[in-house]
């Protein structure tokens, strides 16, 4: 589904909330890759989905477009999450992302499984808002401009972060890739 099609589901569900189906199935497997990438299993992530696509179907009536639609139900899953570690444990790290991100077995190539288990290593010592933009961008697949609705920021300030974000990152990585 192209981007320039969301606004007319989102208008279609407004106006007959059977029509939500198709906005659910177009964000389904991005919202749960990132609630998965935040809690860690499998159960959290699938009902902190289905809470966040219930809230957006109550408060749809409610949306204007001052945004975009992804900013607008990622700014509802984040405010779930955090409301989910207000009651529960902390979150997973972003590696258990990894489980569910692609459709490569990591585990059948050792090389391969040593290079994901020292990024992870880099990844936990990142801040919790420096996660927070991987995985919008990363897991859930945001653009730029769905990431600052969701988070409340600047799409130039999520921009300049995530690339000087990418180039230490890369910088960390390499060096450890060179020590054994």
């Amino acid at each position: 589904m192209h981007p320039d099609d969301i606004p007319a589901l989102v208008k279609a569900a407004q106006r007959s909330p059977a029509a939500f189906a198709a906005v659910y199935d177009r964000f389904l497997t991005p919202v749960y890759r990132y609630f998965y990438s935040r809690v860690g299993n499998a159960p959290d992530a699938e009902d902190l989905t289905a809470q966040t696509f219930l809230s957006a179907l109550e408060r749809l009536k409610n949306y204007r477009e001052n945004g975009t639609f992804a900013g607008w139900l990622f700014a509802i899953a984040h405010s779930k999450v955090i409301d989910h570690y207000r009651r529960n444990r902390p979150q997973g790290g972003l590696d258990s992302a990894l489980e569910v991100a692609g459709d490569a077995d990591p585990v059948g190539d050792v090389e391969k499984r040593l290079e994901l288990e020292k990024l992870a290593s880099i990844l936990q010592n990142l801040s919790d808002d420096e996660q927070e933009i991987i995985r919008l961008r990363y897991v859930a697949d945001l653009s730029f401009a769905e990431i600052a609705a969701a988070l409340g920021k600047r799409e130039d300030t999520v921009k300049k972060s995530l690339y000087r974000l990418l180039a230490r990152l890369s910088v960390q990585f390499e060096s450890q890739m060179e020590t054994p």
